[in-house]
């Protein structure tokens, strides 16, 4: 028999074996089919309801298979076992923010899962406050103020804007610069923080801040986020942020990785645009952007416990016709002092906040 012959007899058998192995490996058992068996019916996903409210929640079976048992979770956390298809969640009265619920229904081994994204709003009415100014100190105009801190008799500032960003260092009495640093032209320059003799300042949209040495202003090295920053403050152990939406970021100040979070409510929904903070007796502070408010929030809820009303705090004989919105507070807590100012504006201020009736 011809050589080539043979061979060509030896390859196409050898093409026939390895189809045949294919249609033996095509034909195993096809994939079970995803297991359908419940569906949250109600409430739907961002339903708002209030912190403390008592929830109806009802399960729907996809089909008639009746699962053998559903366990419910809510933010994660295991919460109930139940063969029930409706029952009630009671949520937790003071702890505003976002509810995850979460039903996983088992059959015979095999699981199927749904989920709905809940916002409780707070139960509590915050209190209203106005404000009294104890004394006036001049302040830079052309200072675009986006963090503020006092420390050891100075103010220390944080400003923006594209090319023309620094860290300050100011005399209170009389507005003076006593020492400055310039942020590279790249950067907009935005809220700071002083945690053991080191200032912390983040920038807008960067996603890149700086830690200096408090004394000199040496730059010590950068730390990275993945949000924008907006405003800084600090506990004494922890750095938190603010990023312009309703969530404030608790980090640990060495590698400026989050430890926690908390989402801020008051009693009509999430507030959101939270800006410059500060930290007082246990509270936070933060100014909300383009308005003349501050609201004071617990740092451990997120509900928003005060309300602070600052407008016509800059009198008409005091403007100069390039000021931008209310930004900066900085508390003294030997003194107890409160001082607040703005972007561009030429006054600084020290105020006392007061109940309104």
């Amino acid at each position: 028999m011809n050589k080539i012959f043979v061979l060509f007899l030896f390859l196409v058998a050898s093409c026939t074996t390895n189809t045949s192995k294919e249609k033996n490996n095509s034909s195993s058992t096809p994939a079970a089919k995803p297991l359908q068996l419940i569906r949250i019916d109600s409430p739907t996903s961002g339903d708002v309801f209030t912190a403390g409210q008592e929830i109806k929640i009802s399960i729907a079976l996809i089909d008639t298979i009746q699962p053998d048992s559903i366990v419910l979770f809510k933010n994660n956390t295991r919460w109930l076992k139940t063969n029930k298809l409706s029952f009630t969640l009671k949520t937790e009265k003071g702890h505003p923010g976002t509810l995850m619920v979460n039903a996983i229904a088992w059959k015979n081994g095999r699981s199927q899962s749904a989920s709905i994204s809940l916002k409780l709003k707070s139960d509590i009415t915050p209190q209203e406050y106005t404000y009294k100014v104890i004394k006036t100190y001049p302040h830079d105009p052309n200072a675009y103020t986006q963090g503020l801190i006092f420390h050891n008799g100075f103010l220390y500032e944080g400003t923006g804007q594209q090319g023309a960003s620094t860290l300050r260092k100011v005399e209170l009495e009389t507005g003076k610069v006593i020492q400055s640093l310039n942020l590279s032209r790249e950067y907009f320059g935005e809220g700071i923080a002083m945690l053991n003799d080191k200032i912390y300042q983040l920038t807008w949209t960067n996603g890149v801040g700086f830690v200096y040495d408090a004394a000199t202003f040496k730059t010590l090295h950068t730390f990275g986020y993945s949000t924008q920053g907006w405003g800084l403050t600090t506990n004494g152990n922890e750095l938190i942020m603010s990023d312009g939406s309703h969530i404030i970021y608790f980090m640990e100040p060495n590698g400026f990785s989050e430890t926690h979070r908390i989402e801020v409510y008051d009693d009509n929904g999430p507030v959101k645009m939270l800006n410059e903070l500060e930290y007082i007796n246990g509270k936070i502070y933060a100014n909300i952007y383009l308005t003349d408010d501050i609201v004071i929030i617990n740092p451990e809820s997120g509900a928003v416990e005060g309300r602070i009303d600052m407008q016509k705090l800059l009198k008409p004989n005091q403007r100069t016709g390039n000021e931008d919105v209310l930004n900066g507070i900085a508390y003294d807590p030997e003194s107890n002092r409160i001082f607040v100012t703005g972007k561009l504006w030429s006054k600084l201020f020290q105020v006392e906040f007061i109940k309104k009736e």
